[in-house]
C-alpha cells in the first residue's frame, strides 16, 4: 500500500529544525506514495503571507517536492461548518459562554480539578444550561464557544475505540482525556482538533505523522472520526527536536530557524545531520 502523508505547518512564524525533521519524516514515510503540504492558517490574526512563502522556500531548499494545489484551511471553512452541523444534529455540542477568567475561577473554587494534557479540564459550567437560556444568550449576541459533550459522545458511540501508532502499537481510546474540548468559536468555525480530523479525511491521509507531543490528542481525534463517520488512518508520533537544555524548539527562537541557518551558510545536508 502506498501511503498518503502530510506536513501541516501554521504560517505564524519561521520554520525551525523541528519543523524540518517533521517534514522530512512525513516525506520519507510516504515511500513512493503521496506527500502533501497543508497550511493550518485558521488563526487569521497570526497567519501571514510572508511566513507562508517562507515555508515553501524552506521546504524546497531541503529538497522536498509536494503535490499542488496546497490546501489552506482558511479556504475551507464550509467543510468545518458541515462537520459541526453533523455533530450538532447528533446532540453532542453545546454553547459555552464562559470566559477564560470565569473558567479559571471555577476551577480554583473546585479545588482538585481533573487534569488533562493542557492543564485543568473545563468544569462543565455551561453543559447543563437550558435550551431557552442558550438561545436567549446567543440571540443577545454573547460570545460563545462550541464544546464537545464527551459523556454524550461516548454514550452515542457505545463501543470501545482503538487506534494504532506504528512505533508504540495499539491504543484503547480514552475519549475524555481533554474533557469537553472547544471545537469552534462564534467567529472561527473550527479548532485545531476538528480541522485536522476533517482535513485528514478529505485529503485521504493514510498515515498521520506528527510529534509525540500530540499523541494524547489522538484519543480525541479518534472519537471525532467515529462521530463523523470518517475513515481511520494510522499514526506515527515521532520524537521532538530539542535544544541543548532539552526544551522543545519554538518559532520564537529565530537562531534555529531554517532561514537563519541558511543565511549562516548551512546546507540541507548539515541540517539533516544536526537532526540525527
Amino acid at each position: 500500500m502506498l501511503e498518503v502523508t502530510r506536513f501541516a505547518p501554521s504560517p505564524t512564524g519561521w520554520l525551525h529544525l523541528g519543523h524540518a525533521y517533521a517534514a522530512l519524516f512525513a516525506h520519507d514515510a510516504a515511500v513512493g506514495g503521496r506527500f502533501l503540504i497543508r497550511l493550518e492558517d485558521i488563526d487569521g490574526t497570526r497567519a501571514r503571507p510572508e511566513y507562508e512563502e517562507a515555508i515553501f522556500e524552506d521546504l524546497a531548499w531541503l529538497g522536498l517536492t509536494w503535490e499542488r494545489p496546497v490546501r489552506r484551511q482558511s479556504d475551507h471553512f464550509d467543510d468545518y461548518r458541515t462537520a459541526l452541523a453533523k455533530l450538532e444534529a447528533r446532540g453532542v455540542l453545546y454553547p459555552c459562554f464562559c470566559t477564560r477568567r470565569e473558567i479559571q475561577e471555577e476551577i480554583a473554587r473546585a479545588g482538585n480539578a481533573p487534569q488533562g494534557p493542557d492543564g485543568p479540564l473545563y468544569p462543565g459550567t455551561c453543559r447543563n444550561r437550558s435550551a431557552n437560556e442558550r438561545a436567549e444568550r446567543i440571540a443577545a449576541g454573547e460570545a460563545y464557544a462550541l464544546r464537545l459533550d464527551v459523556a454524550k459522545a461516548v454514550t452515542l458511540v457505545s463501543k470501545q475505540l482503538t487506534w494504532k501508532d506504528r512505533d508504540r502499537g495499539s491504543f484503547t481510546t480514552r475519549p475524555d482525556v481533554f474533557g469537553d474540548v472547544v471545537l469552534a468559536r462564534k467567529d472561527t468555525p473550527a479548532s485545531y482538533h476538528l480541522a485536522v480530523v476533517v482535513d485528514d479525511a478529505l485529503q485521504g491521509i493514510t498515515l498521520v505523522t506528527r510529534g509525540e507531543d500530540l499523541l494524547e490528542a489522538t484519543h480525541l481525534h479518534r472519537l471525532l472520526q467515529e462521530l463523523l463517520d470518517l475513515p481511520v488512518p494510522e499514526w506515527h508520533h515521532h520524537r521532538l527536536i530539542t535544544d541543548e537544555t532539552g526544551k522543545r524548539l519554538a518559532k520564537r527562537d529565530d537562531a534555529r530557524s531554517l532561514r537563519s541557518l541558511r543565511a549562516a551558510g548551512w546546507t540541507p545536508e548539515r541540517v539533516k545531520e544536526a537532526m540525527r
